[in-house]
């Protein structure tokens, strides 16, 4: 199925996913869940592929989608303790605050994650979020989270470890989501892993 424009208030995303060969499920998520002054934007990578790589997966998501407003320390925890029983998850969490124009960012694992700036000459063009080394479930690392500034028009970029690291390379925040997605997962998927490209355009105000 073709990626489509999906809409929340001052947001929109696209989002497009493979199975690894021979899967007839991914292990790989996303959420976004708007709240009264926060959008929570989750990509899951639950460990290896099947099932048990998609329970995991969605034992995290259910966690998000109930709890948008919720500090992202707080969900990596509360995550962390819902996927113990699960083979766990790397996942990054990006709380768009739309009224401030900020957003709260906490990545583990390796799934990454780059923020994409519109303005012409901005500095810096690009921003990553820096991803810290554990397993969600498993064991997480000491929980610390980045600021980063957002401004009308910004994309934040997800991609997880079956899409090559340099999937963000080329990104232009002019470009249409449904095709930056679809052109993305076509040159960058590695074939031999679930992947997941998710793109959220921060809309001004007018927009939203």
């Amino acid at each position: 199925m073709a990626p489509v424009v999906n809409r929340a208030p001052g947001l929109e995303w696209s989002v497009v996913s493979r199975t690894s060969p021979g899967e007839a499920v991914s292990g790989d998520h996303h959420v976004v869940a708007a709240s009264a002054d926060c959008i929570l934007l989750a990509v899951i990578d639950g460990l290896g592929h099947g099932d048990e790589a998609t329970a995991a997966a969605r034992a995290a998501a259910v966690v998000l989608q109930e709890r948008p407003s919720t500090p992202v320390i707080e969900l990596i925890r509360l995550c962390h303790d819902a996927l113990r029983a699960t083979r766990g998850a790397a996942m990054t969490l990006v709380a768009v605050n739309v009224r401030e124009r900020t957003a709260t960012a906490l990545g583990i694992g390796n799934v990454e994650t780059v923020v994409v700036r519109a303005r012409a000459g901005a500095q810096p063009a690009r921003e990553s979020v820096l991803l810290r080394n554990g397993v969600v479930g498993y064991q997480l690392p000491r929980l610390q989270t980045s600021e980063i500034p957002i401004a009308p028009g910004d994309v934040v970029l997800f991609a997880t470890d079956g899409v090559r690291e340099d999937f963000g390379d080329r990104v232009s925040a002019a470009e249409p989501l449904p095709q930056m997605v679809e052109r993305i997962i076509a040159e960058k998927f590695r074939g031999h892993d679930d992947a997941l490209v998710l793109a959220c355009k921060i809309l001004a105000d007018d927009e939203g």
